[in-house]
């Protein structure tokens, strides 16, 4: 397999002029968010409406990931259903970045930018998405396989799943936030898995990132508390080497230093009195 390389963008999608924007679009950076990290009920609702349009849009463009496929073409499908629904796309003018979604290939861990680059046969794609509906984010993503994928990568996407469905069994009221990188890294220590340090779960409502840090590797030092009320995602990304990475000039891309491949899964949750409801289900 040949190294991911930089495509041609093509230029920025229009959005409806009635669909409500996020106040960042086209700002060098959000207005930092103040608020708590505790969602209140009406807000809560609000989430659940569109994660689930987040959710729905994931597995759509995930349909769509085949060989032949262009990356911008999923860029697309993802912008239009979006678009269709009411929706911002909340990666679309998010400190420049210039499309609707990030479609990560093989080595690229996260934030790959939608570009001429064709889905081979054998490619795993990453599909990060976000709605802004309503004055709310809902953030998802989940990593799909473009035809005959080998058999080590096919179990990273497996096991990078359970890693997250694992994360999420360990919310609790009460605990530390770091207990869910605690469980994460374990679980992926098993069959030697890098697991990605610098790009992390986050506090998501009103604003698409609050502050707050979801680690997926174990530190004690993310010591808040979880509460009920609470609204974040787990986004687990794991190598099949090594943690470290290489920008590309692009300022997002992000890929695997050893260039072996990198798979990710993400979430949308609210802690519950019990453990957790995810909010991105389709």
């Amino acid at each position: 397999m040949s190294p991911v390389a930089p495509g041609t963008i093509s230029p920025r999608r229009a959005v409806p002029a009635h669909i409500v924007r996020p106040e960042y679009v086209d700002k060098p950076a959000p207005t930092p968010f103040t608020g708590s990290y505790v969602s209140d009920e009406e807000t809560i609702a609000k989430m659940r409406v569109a994660s689930r349009l987040a959710a729905q849009a994931r597995e759509l463009v995930g349909e769509h990931v085949v060989p032949g496929v262009t990356t911008d073409e999923l860029d697309r499908i993802g912008h239009e259903f979006l678009c269709d629904h009411g929706a911002y796309p909340s990666t679309l003018g998010y400190r420049g970045f210039p499309k609707s979604l990030c479609s990560s290939v093989n080595e690229v861990i996260c934030h790959g930018i939608p570009d001429s680059t064709v889905v081979e046969d054998g490619d795993i794609v990453n599909i990060d998405i976000t709605a802004y509906l309503d004055g709310v984010h809902g953030d998802t993503n989940a990593t799909f396989l473009a035809g005959d994928v080998d058999e080590e990568t096919r179990l990273l996407v497996e096991r990078t799943k359970e890693a997250l469905d694992r994360g999420i069994k360990a919310v609790k009221p009460g605990r530390k936030v770091s207990i869910i990188g605690r469980v994460i890294e374990s679980y992926a220590r098993r069959f030697g898995y890098g697991v990605v340090r610098d790009f992390t779960g986050h506090g998501i409502s009103t604003s698409f990132h609050s502050g707050l840090v979801i680690p997926h590797y174990d530190d004690p030092r993310f010591d808040d508390e979880i509460q009920v009320g609470m609204t974040f995602t787990i986004e687990p990304m794991l190598n099949l080497g090594t943690h470290d990475y290489d920008m590309w000039d692009d300022g997002w891309t992000v890929v695997t230093k050893d260039r072996r491949r990198s798979a990710q899964f993400e979430h949308t949750l609210v802690v519950t009195p019990t453990g957790a409801e995810v909010l991105t289900h389709p």
